[in-house]
């Protein structure tokens, strides 16, 4: 993904802006909320996140990979924690090297930490033989064990590129260009896509990894990345990304990968994202099996717009990326109830599930000692979603911006999750559209990131004929589940 510091300073104000009102705590009056299953989006393909930079750092730890990858009761630092079931894992192909080719080597940002230096296989571009010793497939051991860890425990697995390797960079410098400009060299566009490729196939054959989707760029029309960034970045305008495109798909075939699908092309927001959509001309389109979008617009850009060109296209949509800088976790359930109503993603991806800036993590880990630290509230509330909205369930109708439902016809599951940033309040779900109801005791789970609950359940509700009223308090992110429901 990209986030520099400033540019993360930047998004949580312009956020906090964007959902002020939302997010001020003002009074509001109860709510109802009619949940209709014939408005159905689709199948839920599940919840997942990147593997930068955390699992450079601990990808070798079991523990770990059961809280992200299973939903099992996982003890870290002595506190019994709620496995999120992830499902996805999305996959760094790094960039940097530490050798000399021909008396050439890598030139590094001088705010790029190490632990965000990611090396990449290919080495050295005078031999394209990923059997030659231009290879180096020891590299990155803990994010491979990371990705290795999630697939075991029945993750599905995307690989992605922050940049491509420094060699391929104008500068040699994977971080960007001096100017944020295109940084790729024209003569290397083919090998880019050479490398993802050959890793696709090397997972494959070696790790026991089958990548269900390539994608070659991350938020790369953007204009941040530039030579003195502090992680690796790479823009590159659209119409080359066109280009790319065309060799990714040869180079996947080439190498017998012709079912991967390829994703493209990882925007940092709703509405960037929808204008490289519109650029593409229809071959290139017919490349794109899946299109990727970041989640940095917060409440704004227009979710719908993209939906639609996506949908009329007949192409997968996912969001690959998204987190904020509001440690209490309301904005993040409130930018995922959103997405469910507006963006309908078939899939939701968090940026990293550790990381340095304890606003932004699940749990924190200190940068210089690289020991992991507190948990944070934002694991709880994500719990919320991806223990209960799991794969395989139907996305369902609610028409409210604070409230999604989601429908296991097999199970006769029903799963509530609403979001109430403000004062105390009752959210009645109207329930009428459904055939059969039971009257029997329902589960609810609550989280109040101000207050103890963390992820509390109790059993202590159950509907009334076809209507059950739901107690929220003040900024709290609730899920309900009704089982019987026909």
């Amino acid at each position: 993904m990209a986030r520099e510091v400033g540019r993360r300073a930047v998004l949580a104000a312009a956020g906090a802006a964007a959902a002020g009102t939302v997010l001020a705590g003002t009074a509001r009056a109860d709510q109802t909320v009619l949940v209709d299953p014939v408005a159905d989006f689709g199948r839920w393909e599940g919840w997942g996140t990147s593997l930068a930079w955390w699992a450079n750092v601990f990808g070798d730890r079991d523990d770990l990979a059961d809280l992200w990858f299973t939903t099992r009761t996982v003890t870290y630092q002595g506190i019994p924690l709620p496995g999120l079931g992830m499902n996805i894992a999305r996959y760094n192909l790094g960039a940097c090297g530490f050798n000399t080719v021909l008396g050439e080597r890598m030139v590094a940002s001088p705010n790029i930490p190490p632990f965000k230096q990611i090396e990449g296989y290919w080495q050295d571009w005078t031999n394209e033989d990923p059997n030659s010793a231009a290879w180096n497939w020891s590299v990155d051991a803990r994010q491979r064990a990371a990705l290795v860890k999630a697939v075991a425990r029945g993750a599905i697995a995307e690989l992605f590129a922050n940049s491509p390797m420094w060699w391929m960079c104008l500068n040699h410098n994977p971080s960007g260009a001096a100017n944020a400009g295109n940084n790729l060299q024209s003569w290397n566009y083919r090998q880019h896509a050479a490398h993802l490729a050959a890793v696709a196939q090397r997972a494959r054959t070696s790790w026991g990894v089958t990548f269900r989707t390539v994608e070659a760029f991350n938020e790369a029309t953007s204009n941040f990345w530039r030579a003195d960034g502090s992680q690796e970045g790479c823009h590159i305008d659209a119409a080359i990304q066109r280009t790319i495109l065309g060799h990714l798909r040869s180079e996947l075939n080439l190498r017998g990968l012709s079912g991967t699908m390829i994703a493209a092309s990882d925007e940092t927001n709703y509405d960037v994202a929808r204008a490289t959509w519109a650029s593409y001309d229809p071959a290139t389109r017919a490349l794109v099996n899946q299109v990727n979008v970041h989640g940095y617009q917060g409440s704004g850009g227009r979710r719908d717009l993209l939906y639609n060109d996506v949908r009329a296209a007949g192409k997968i949509l996912w969001n690959s990326e998204t987190g904020d800088n509001d440690g209490t976790g309301l904005s993040m359930a409130r930018n995922i109830l959103l997405d469910l109503r507006w963006l309908h993603p078939t899939a939701w991806v968090f940026w990293q599930v550790m990381d340095p800036s304890p606003n932004w993590a699940l749990i924190h880990y200190d940068p210089n000692t690289l020991r992991s630290g507190a948990v944070q509230t934002k694991l709880y509330v994500l719990a919320q979603f991806t223990r209960h909205i799991r794969p395989g369930m139907r996305i369902i109708g609610t028409a409210v911006d604070n409230a999604a439902a989601a429908y296991d016809p097999a199970a006769r599951r029903l799963v509530l999750v609403g979001a109430n940033p403000g004062a105390a309040q009752t959210i009645t779900f109207d329930l009428s559209r459904f055939a059969t109801v039971p009257a029997t005791p329902v589960a609810r789970w609550t989280t109040v990131p101000a207050g103890a609950d963390r992820y509390v359940q109790r059993t202590d509700l159950r509907p009334n004929g076809r209507l059950l009223a739901v107690p929220f308090p003040a900024g709290s992110v609730q899920t309900v589940q009704i089982d019987g429901v026909a």
